[in-house]
């Protein structure tokens, strides 16, 4: 189907040439190829509108094609290899379209980067500690390889007693620009200076530590601090320990990630401590005064008569300390009930006799129940 160069460039049939000539020039700084660079879509579109404008900007060849469409004499199409299909009289249209844009097309490429001081990496470390250790906080040396600034140089990569050069190519500025007119207007293309990697400056004699790099690699013992209560998959940062800037640029920063090994004993769920116990039945049935593990060791805990397996008692103040103000949480010990599996003849008997109560022991809590219990266990 035949284009429609009305609805190429966006107007109606009836647009003034003043109209015609404003959004073919919105168009063209679009769909431009150099302002998109390798976009096959783009450059076909801006063939499209280019032929689109050079009939419809056209008096002569406007008549034309409104009479007889692209069928009409001179409505030939023209390539569009080095811009052709114009003729001169239409390069002076062309050059209007950008009048008074200056370089606002810049082209920035080649790995571009800033040239003065920047900052260095941040680092990760794994380190892995017990729940006591998160408990009570602790001190921990680490070997931490890193990039650090070089000290023979300072960090200049020149070898003491020289100093650096400016570079010839680049005049310090780190960027080579390089300037392309076009029908369009001038394009300027920005690429980082290859000669001095962007920085401005040659280094003539290179440090004989670091070969000019400014920096070294090492391995760092460092001491960290874990505080109390650091719970599992912390962050804790330690400003400057990272891996050294450049060109006079501030260390980046260290993060250690904390991660706390799971405990035999203990499971923790934010401050609080939660473990199991397991008590017999005449404990349960009679009431007792049993240990448990702590945190901090052993503790003893009251079991009244009565307690059903499963039953949770709460140890106020022995569970994790809060990290920001140290206020502890509590221990939640869960109570399992162990039946007996093998009872003897006696045993075996009184609960044949209990059996044949009519009192329902779910229920019935009177001390008659318990009595009878207890002479099991005697």
């Amino acid at each position: 189907m035949p284009e429609d160069y009305y609805k190429i460039l966006g107007v109606e049939k009836g647009a003034t040439p003043e109209e015609i000539k404003k959004k073919y020039r919105t168009l063209a700084r679009k769909y431009h190829p150099d302002v998109n660079p390798n976009d096959k879509t783009a450059e076909a579109k801006f063939k499209e509108i280019n032929e689109a404008f050079e009939v419809l900007g056209n008096p002569q060849k406007r008549a034309n094609y409104d009479q007889f469409g692209q069928a009409g004499p001179g409505m030939g199409r023209g390539g569009f290899g080095g811009f052709g299909g114009f003729n001169q009289a239409d390069f002076s249209q062309f050059d209007d379209l950008f009048s008074g844009f200056g370089d606002i097309f810049n082209v920035f490429s080649g790995g571009r980067r800033r040239h003065g001081p920047q900052s260095g990496a941040d680092l990760r470390y794994d380190l892995t500690i017990e729940l006591e250790e998160s408990f009570s906080g602790i001190k921990s040396k680490i070997e931490l390889p890193r990039t650090e600034t070089c000290g023979r140089c300072n960090g200049n990569g020149a070898e003491p007693g020289t100093s650096l050069k400016t570079c010839p190519d680049c005049n310090g500025t780190g960027e080579v620009k390089q300037t392309r007119r076009t029908p369009l207007g001038q394009f300027v293309h920005i690429t980082m200076c290859h000669k001095c990697n962007g920085s401005g400056k040659i280094i003539e004699n290179p440090c004989s530590e670091c070969h000019g790099e400014g920096t070294v690699r090492k391995t760092r013992t460092i001491e960290i601090n874990i505080p109390k209560g650091v719970d599992n998959d912390s962050h804790l940062k330690i400003s400057g320990e990272g891996e050294a800037g450049t060109r006079g640029g501030p260390s980046g920063d260290l993060y250690i990630v904390i991660h706390v090994k799971p405990h035999k004993t203990f499971e923790r769920y934010g401050k609080n401590l939660y473990c199991k116990r397991t008590i017999s039945l005449s404990q349960a049935v009679l009431g007792s005064e049993i240990e448990v593990d702590t945190i901090e060791g052993k503790a003893k805990l009251k079991i009244p008569s009565g307690t059903q397996s499963h039953t949770v008692f709460k140890m106020r103040g022995q569970g994790m300390p809060d990290l920001h103000n140290g206020k502890r949480g509590d221990q939640l010990v869960k109570i399992e009930v162990l039946i007996p599996t093998k009872l003897n003849k006696k045993q075996k008997e009184m609960f044949e006799e209990f059996s044949k109560d009519k009192t329902d022991p779910v229920q019935d809590t009177k001390k008659g129940f318990f009595e009878k219990l207890k002479k099991i266990y005697q």
